[in-house]
């Protein structure tokens, strides 16, 4: 898959310090993991190169949508920190139940390796400048501010 190719794209113009993107998806899974990749795509440009060796499961639950996929993105941030873990989203569910939204995901991937994974940025946190997650002609778009 090319950068052409890409269900998301880079907003330079935004912030020095920052870089932004925006997402899209037909449903709102493709739009979580399309994001996560986004997000992921910032810490290394080559995400392809990240092999299922470790599997997590990923469970959140917010009342609202925008700060699910926001939590999710912080998720990912939090375990590169934590645990160096690139992950990628495989597997990703969500549901409403009581008017609240639950996500279920499994995400696949390995610890960084600096040798095979071609660092971009350190990605310290999503902003919640910015942030939003909408419904499209075509499906689901949501726009981000990654601190960098």
């Amino acid at each position: 898959m090319t950068i052409a190719d890409m269900p998301y794209e880079y907003l330079e113009e935004i912030g020095t310090a920052d870089i932004a993107f925006e997402a899209t998806g037909r449903d709102l899974s493709e739009l979580f993991r399309d994001a996560a990749d986004a997000t992921t795509n910032v810490m290394i440009d080559n995400i392809e190169a990240i092999q299922p060796r470790e599997t997590r499961q990923i469970e959140l639950s917010n009342d609202k949508l925008d700060m699910l996929l926001f939590d999710l993105l912080q998720e990912l941030i939090f375990l590169k920190d934590a645990e160096r873990l690139l992950l990628r989203m495989r597997q990703l569910e969500i549901e409403e139940k009581d008017e609240k939204l639950f996500l279920n995901g499994i995400a696949e991937g390995e610890t960084l390796d600096a040798e095979r994974h071609h660092q971009r940025a350190d990605v310290k946190a999503v902003t919640l400048h910015d942030f939003a997650v909408e419904r499209t002609e075509s499906g689901w778009k949501a726009r981000a501010l990654l601190d960098i």
